[in-house]
């Protein structure tokens, strides 16, 4: 019996599985298509903090020498220039979704992670000691836990029971990758509509089309036609548009699972959330959502920590993802430009050209402002763990360095030896070091500097000295389980 099932081998899935297996879990990966083959090119690319978090696995580079970093988050018709944010990667990455799983899938390929291709998940039963799920073809599986990271029609979200709660479409748009008989015009168009643009692909040959429909799709199958009439609703002309690879419809549906835990099933990345890709927000929820619970999952499965740890996933993940949809919701109405909306932009415009409401907003649309709410105290907990630069008595070495077999660090700046952690020691990796530089974090800005720090595999901070707020032998059990 495997210990853990991960249905669905998207980006989430795929990282979760990833940190699973870093941890000594074996996770059995099974997904629905054939090959790992991905049609069309998808989401777009990651923003800071995604970045940040592959840094901390040792595997950002694979990834920065695929795609291209640009200051890509946007609001409104606001570009958010992050060049000066104290992080070592001020900067989105545009890098396609059909070349980023290739990447993930040799990185967990090498971790021993095996994915099982053309199993369709059709239902699931769970009891208190694990969750069953069936397949299309009669078989079934059991695990200790069940995770959905099977997208937004989540055959294991609804199979649990549960809620979806959210918005309904009130737009779509069709993306489609199609070949032309007429040069469209370069750059994009913004209407009252929505955007619409064309731009050429890497090939040469074809192109890469992003359109407003003029009307609500239907729930079915888009279409060449489709495509067509929207084109020729905004141009006057479909450009000849013919031998489509992929064509798809996507809306501005809001949705957020009630909760991302019920009792041995678990969601990441769109079973949890839909939204629409205005902020380019979307798979990197997914990767963070998958980095926050797989520690966990994994010292759960192991009994080192006590189940409960599990709820400890919903309750932070779930207030970040409400605050990315939300941004999310407000990006979707200033795409269009009709006049009310272009003098909402205005005014947005000058505000977003001061510096605090940059910082703000830029930090959300990046996930550098995340903090889990880990009781009241220094600046640092809770939130993401700063990538220093430190002297150790081995040498210069990254905090980001530290992570990359996904074990908690507990980093001691005073002292060398003074911190006892005891039995933990097999659990959390002690480093005494030094730092003299400031301590800066996005969106806050300078911050005192602490003695001490206690850093989960996810990179956030769950204990400083002086200002936790607790013990560390607390932290140490509340996050690592006993002595």
């Amino acid at each position: 019996m495997a210990e853990v099932i991960v249905v669905g081998s998207g980006p989430a899935g795929m990282m979760l599985a990833g940190e699973l297996a870093l941890a000594g879990v074996v996770a059995s990966v099974v997904e629905r298509r054939t090959t790992a083959e991905l049609a069309g090119s998808r989401a777009g690319g990651f923003h800071s903090r995604t970045i940040e978090i592959l840094d901390q696995r040792g595997i950002a580079d694979r990834f920065l020498a695929a795609g291209r970093t640009a200051q890509t988050a946007r609001f409104g018709t606001s570009v958010l220039d992050i060049s000066d944010f104290p992080t070592r990667h001020p900067y989105g990455l545009a890098l396609f979704q059909n070349q980023i799983e290739p990447i993930l899938a040799d990185w967990i390929e090498e971790l021993g992670v095996r994915v099982e291709r053309g199993r369709e998940v059709t239902g699931l039963t769970q009891d208190e000691h694990g969750a069953e799920v069936s397949f299309a073809d009669g078989d079934t599986r059991r695990a200790a836990y069940v995770v959905g990271a099977d997208g937004g029609r989540s055959v294991i979200r609804k199979a649990a029971g549960i809620e979806f709660p959210g918005w309904d479409a009130t737009r779509s748009n069709l993306i489609a990758e199609v070949e032309v008989t007429q040069e469209p015009p370069a750059g994009f168009v913004q209407d009252e509509l929505g955007i619409h643009a064309l731009s050429l692909m890497e090939d040469g040959r074809r192109y890469r089309v992003v359109t407003t429909e003029r009307r609500l799709g239907g729930i079915g199958e888009a279409t060449l036609a489709d495509l067509s009439a929207a084109l020729v609703a905004v141009y006057g002309t479909d450009f000849g548009v013919h031998d489509p690879t992929w064509i798809s419809r996507f809306t501005d549906a809001t949705r957020q699972a009630a909760t991302y835990r019920d009792g041995r099933v678990l969601l990441v990345g769109d079973a949890a959330h839909i939204h629409y890709p205005a902020g380019g927000q979307g798979i990197g929820l997914g990767i963070q959502d998958a980095v926050n619970l797989g520690w966990k999952l994994a010292r759960v499965v192991q009994g080192t920590s006590p189940d409960s740890l599990l709820d400890t996933y919903h309750a932070e993940r779930h207030p970040a993802g409400a605050r990315a949809l939300s941004l999310s919701m407000a990006q979707t109405v200033l795409q269009r430009n009709d006049p009310r909306t272009a003098a909402l932009n205005g005014i947005l415009g000058d505000v977003m050209a001061t510096i605090p409401a940059r910082n703000e907003v830029a930090g959300l649309i990046h996930g550098l402002d995340v903090v889990y709410d880990l009781g009241e105290g220094h600046p640092l907990l809770g939130r993401r763990m700063p990538d220093l630069d430190l002297e150790t008595a081995a040498g210069p070495i990254r905090v980001f360095e530290l992570l990359h077999g996904a074990e908690p660090v507990l980093l001691n700046f005073a002292e060398a030896g003074r911190l006892d952690i005891g039995s933990w020691t097999d659990r959390v990796r002690v480093a005494d070091a030094r730092y003299s530089g400031p301590w800066e974090l996005p969106v806050l800005g300078e911050v005192a500097p602490p003695s001490a720090v206690l850093v989960r595999p996810d990179g956030h901070v769950a204990w400083v000295d002086p200002g936790a707020g607790e013990p560390l032998i607390a932290a140490l059990t509340r996050w690592f389980g006993r002595e």
